[in-house]
């Protein structure tokens, strides 16, 4: 009888054990939602993988919409020219540095009007070609002028639009005017201004959109700047002989005068803020009366920066370099 009182007494705490066993029996409700939403999910076999794969589904859908979304919204990042995304900024860097290139369709003709129509010796020549190089040895100066005195409000566009405008007229007086090797002298001068100019404001636009910007962008810039004026020299020197030859000096003179105005044209691309400047009838001195402090300062900095030996024994290398006497007069004498 005493075996049998304890196995009874034993079966209830059996029970109160496996009672207590239950975690459910001291879990929050919360938790209580979630393991029953486990138990539901586990419970459900292979049906667990039924919401995944909508999930999967609808992200890939998401990005296949967007992708659609940018495909017939035409974003710009879908087109690149030399690694460059395609925007009208870059279109008219490309095409200015396109123009400098293609502007080569008139050496072989400078040379032959020279020599022919004006019966130059090679000296006469060579010392028109030096002449001709001047405005390049001032650069900087343009660069200062086009940051402090805003043409029209503007310090880029108005620019580009006046340095076309000027080629345009000096290679027109070469076309019909000019007969004297003082015109020519003066043309050649006109038009080497243009180019150069036009050149220090593109390239202050390739600087200002270079700059923050990774390596591979800055190296894609230059690519796009020498790869239009290569191109444009290739298509140059393709044509100009023969448009020499067939038609003469005056004629090419005369379609080299349409490549600045392509300049002038692609300035309207060029997006700019518009810089209030002084009223009528006001001095620009007095309209900003830092604008001495500023100069001087710009001229000190840029004097330091030359005396860096980084920056001077590479200028002193190029002046040697391009002061050492060329051929190419005498060579073009005697072919």
């Amino acid at each position: 009888m005493v075996p049998l009182a304890v196995s009874r007494r034993r079966r209830p705490r059996r029970k109160h054990t496996q009672k207590r066993s239950d975690t459910s029996m001291f879990l929050p409700l919360s938790s209580r939602g979630n393991e029953s939403l486990l138990d539901s999910r586990n419970s459900s076999g292979n049906g667990d993988s039924i919401p995944m794969e909508q999930e999967s589904s609808t992200s890939m859908s998401s990005v296949a919409s967007s992708r659609k979304k940018d495909r017939y919204t035409g974003n710009a990042r879908r087109f690149r020219i030399f690694g460059v995304d395609f925007s009208p900024e870059s279109v008219a860097v490309a095409m200015v540095y396109f123009v400098q290139g293609a502007l080569g369709l008139s050496r072989l003709a400078v040379s032959f009007y020279l020599k022919d129509d004006l019966h130059l010796d090679p000296a006469e020549t060579a010392l028109i070609s030096g002449f001709s190089s001047l405005p390049w040895l001032v650069k900087p100066l343009y660069g200062f002028i086009s940051d402090s005195f805003p043409l029209f409000g503007y310090r880029r566009r108005s620019y580009l639009v006046l340095s076309g405008l000027l080629g345009a007229l000096s290679w027109s007086l070469m076309a019909t005017f000019v007969g004297s090797k003082y015109g020519a002298v003066v043309c050649i001068l006109i038009g080497s201004l243009s180019v150069a100019f036009s050149d220090v404001v593109v390239d202050s636009m390739v600087v200002e959109r270079a700059r923050g910007e990774s390596q591979a962008i800055s190296g894609s810039l230059q690519s796009l700047c020498w790869g239009s004026s290569a191109f444009g020299s290739i298509v140059s020197s393709y044509f100009s002989g023969s448009l020499v030859d067939a038609y003469g000096v005056r004629f090419v003179f005369g379609i080299t005068a349409l490549l600045p105005m392509i300049t002038s044209a692609v300035a309207v691309l060029v997006k700019e803020q518009h810089v209030p400047g002084p009223t009528r009838g006001q001095n620009v001195l007095l309209a900003n009366p830092s604008f001495l402090e500023s100069s001087r300062e710009n001229i000190i900095q840029l004097w330091n920066a030359v005396r860096e030996p980084n920056v001077f024994l590479p200028t002193v290398f190029i002046f040697f370099w391009q002061a050492t006497p060329q051929s190419d007069s005498a060579v073009f004498y005697f072919t």
